[in-house]
Formats: C-alpha cells, sequence, structure tokens
C-alpha cells in the first residue's frame, strides 16, 4: 500500500493522490499528475528550482532541512524563498510521509 500526498497549488486548488507508491520523488508525483507549479525541467536532477514547494510545519522534521546543493538552487527563486521551501525533487517518499501536505511556490514566470 502507497502514501498518500497533498499538493496545494498556487491558486488554493487542492490535490490529494492516494496509494503512491514509495521510492520516487514527490516532483515526480507532482509532474506525472500535472499538478500546476511542478514544472520539473531539469527532470529531478536538482538543477533548477522548477519544483519548488512550502513544506507545511508539521511535516518540516520529519521532510527535513535541505542539503547545501539544495539551498544553493533555490537561491534561484530567493524572491520566494521560505525557512519552509524544498525542492520537491528531493522528496523521496517514505511510509513516514504518509500524510505529506505542501504549497506549490510561485513560479515567478
Amino acid at each position: 500500500m502507497g502514501v498518500t500526498v497533498t499538493f496545494v497549488e498556487e491558486d488554493g486548488t487542492e490535490r490529494t493522490f492516494e496509494d503512491v507508491s514509495t521510492g520516487q520523488s514527490l516532483m515526480e508525483v507532482g509532474r506525472t499528475n500535472g499538478v500546476a507549479g511542478i514544472l520539473a525541467d531539469c527532470g529531478g536532477a536538482c538543477a533548477c528550482a522548477t519544483c519548488h514547494v512550502y513544506v507545511d510545519e508539521a511535516w518540516m522534521e520529519k521532510v527535513g532541512a535541505p542539503d547545501s546543493i539544495e539551498e544553493e538552487m533555490l537561491d534561484l527563486v530567493s524572491e520566494f524563498h521560505k525557512p519552509n521551501s524544498r525542492l520537491s525533487c528531493q522528496i523521496p517518499l517514505t511510509d513516514e510521509l504518509d500524510g505529506l501536505k505542501v504549497e506549490v511556490a510561485p513560479t515567478g514566470y
């Protein structure tokens, strides 16, 4: 059995996906399901910031902080950077993240 994840798109639309396979990244779920704002231009290589999300505060401890490479990519979108900013390509889905909720950051394009 998979996990449930919820994306809140920039316009406030909530999109919940159930029975999502673990082992893939949060970005892959968003891109596969056409979540607005999850552009994933680099395909998950942590080489852009087009899958930027804000992790719900209740989930920050379980998701964890970005590493130094991810922080560099988040600097590309500094005008939208918040303490709970993460790149969804760098969030591998595990059973521990069942129920995860994120808000898609503005793309700025």
